[in-house]
């Protein structure tokens, strides 16, 4: 998938500036997809010369001028287009991953260092995402708020985020045990043998 098909669904919610699209990255599409606000600001140019989007300039006085994209009606035949395609199978490519690949007993406490900082994020991540979904349901509840709404899918792309990050917590829950049950057999392994 390119990063193109992600600025399409995201001004889906209406016209935005790249500052607005790069918060809203962060804030609800980086659940699923990673960009740089440089990435971001490149890509939007691309669009417009391609007419997926247009773009109008919004003079302010104290302020550089804005620039506030919009779909076009050829960027919502795109976006129909990608949505139609079947999907491909997900791969992870994650740093922390390989680390803990190729961690040996010496290598424990790096490893769990590295866990215990990605705990950090994806508790962050989580409290974010909560906020959003207070902000998406507004008092409503769930089977309300999917009934109601004019699109699901960001709502539902939420739901992914928050259980991917829930997952992340399980996950390092028990991989924290298991290199600290490691750590202690191989200590409780030196003090037998001395």
């Amino acid at each position: 998938m390119s990063l193109r098909n992600a600025v399409l669904a995201a001004l889906l919610e209406g016209e935005a500036s790249g500052y607005d699209l790069a918060k809203d990255f962060d804030a609800s599409v980086a659940n699923f997809w990673m960009s740089t606000p440089q990435q971001l600001y490149k890509e939007l140019e691309k669009m417009a010369a391609d007419g997926l989007i247009e773009t109008r300039v919004v003079e302010q006085e104290r302020r550089p001028n804005k620039r506030l994209h919009a779909l076009t009606a050829a960027g919502h035949a795109a976006l129909h287009e990608f949505i139609a395609e079947p999907v491909k199978p997900t791969a992870i490519r994650d740093e922390m991953m390989v680390k803990v690949q190729g961690m040996s007993r010496a290598d424990g406490p790096a490893a769990r260092a590295a866990i215990t900082e990605r705990m950090k994020w994806s508790k962050a991540k989580l409290a974010r995402y909560e906020r959003l979904r207070s902000r998406l349901l507004d008092g409503r509840s769930e089977p309300a708020y999917l009934a109601e709404a004019e699109r699901i899918g960001p709502y539902l792309t939420l739901l992914r985020g928050i259980a991917f990050e829930q997952e992340n917590l399980r996950w390092s829950d028990f991989a924290l045990a298991a290199i600290d049950r490691h750590a202690a057999a191989r200590a409780e392994g030196g003090n037998q043998s001395g």
